[in-house]
């Protein structure tokens, strides 16, 4: 299991202290990766006998334990495509791909905290909240996916997409009522985890939708998802994230029930009208 599946499966156990370390832990690995008990003690305003029992209540062996297992993750995550390539791999690409995205539906699904996708749907919901939609390269289609689909529900939903100087035009217009979404897997894209923040500072509600909530981007944003993102070839699955903007559509589809009926009505019969598309 991950460290933050750990977290989240230890987290009604946890004292009022080790929860502000386990926040760090979540929020900034580095601190963890390359730090030490006193530094990460000192980022939560907690004791170094904390920073420990907070390591053997996550099952590790100490504080050595839970740091090896941040740097690992953090290390699986960096492995460039080229390097994975290069793996030899048992069995028929088709079998392997089964395996890979059965096992990364499963994982990405059941890490879902209800509580945080229900709050997320209640956002996205929001009829007067502007909803901005943000990728990294490799996400780019999975992004587009998101933001037609929810512009076909409600109004007010932009992909934001282009040069650096559209992006900041867009983001300099989300006020503390809207919503940003960003979505992306490690390596990141610079200009998605500065953005993020640039969105977080001003207030907007930011959700990421990741591969990790010890990720760079899940640090910034007031509720995170974390899709497995496993691939049975040399790059990463975007299987499980497709299966999370799956879940958050559907949700807001349930929520805006009447007024998103009235919205696809209205798109059928115009494109009915037009003759654009072919049964």
């Amino acid at each position: 299991m991950s460290v933050s599946g750990q977290v989240d499966g230890h987290r009604g156990g946890l004292t009022p202290a080790e929860r502000k370390v386990a926040a760090i832990v979540l929020s900034d690995p580095e601190a963890v990766a390359f730090g030490t008990v006193a530094d990460l003690a000192r980022r939560a305003g907690a004791s170094g006998a904390t920073v420990v029992r907070l390591a053997a209540k996550l099952g590790y062996d100490g504080f050595p334990g839970l740091q090896g297992a941040v740097r690992e993750e953090m290390a699986r995550r960096l492995r460039p495509a080229a390097e994975r390539i290069r793996r030899t791999e048992p069995g028929d690409a088709l079998s392997r791909t089964l395996a890979v995205e059965l096992d990364n539906l499963t994982a990405t699904l059941e890490s879902v905290d209800r509580t945080d996708l229900a709050q997320a749907v209640r956002l996205l919901a929001r009829p007067r909240a502007k909803v901005l939609i943000l990728s990294g390269d490799a996400s780019h289609g999975v992004a587009l996916t998101f933001a037609t689909e929810l512009s076909m529900l409600r109004p007010g939903v932009e992909h934001v997409a282009g040069s650096p100087v559209q992006v900041a035009r867009a983001l300099a217009r989300a006020g503390p009522d809207d919503v940003v979404v960003v979505l992306d897997l490690a390596r990141y894209d610079r200009w998605v985890l500065e953005a993020a923040g640039r969105a977080a500072a001003e207030g907007a509600q930011v959700i990421a939708v990741t591969d990790d909530r010890l990720s760079l981007l899940a640090g910034t944003a007031r509720l995170a998802f974390a899709a497995a993102a496993a691939g049975a070839g040399p790059f990463d699955s975007h299987v499980g994230m497709l299966a999370l903007i799956n879940a958050l559509v559907t949700g807001v589809a349930d929520r805006l029930r009447r007024s998103a009926t009235e919205r696809l009505d209205r798109l059928e019969t115009a494109w009915t009208e037009a003759g654009v598309l072919v049964d």
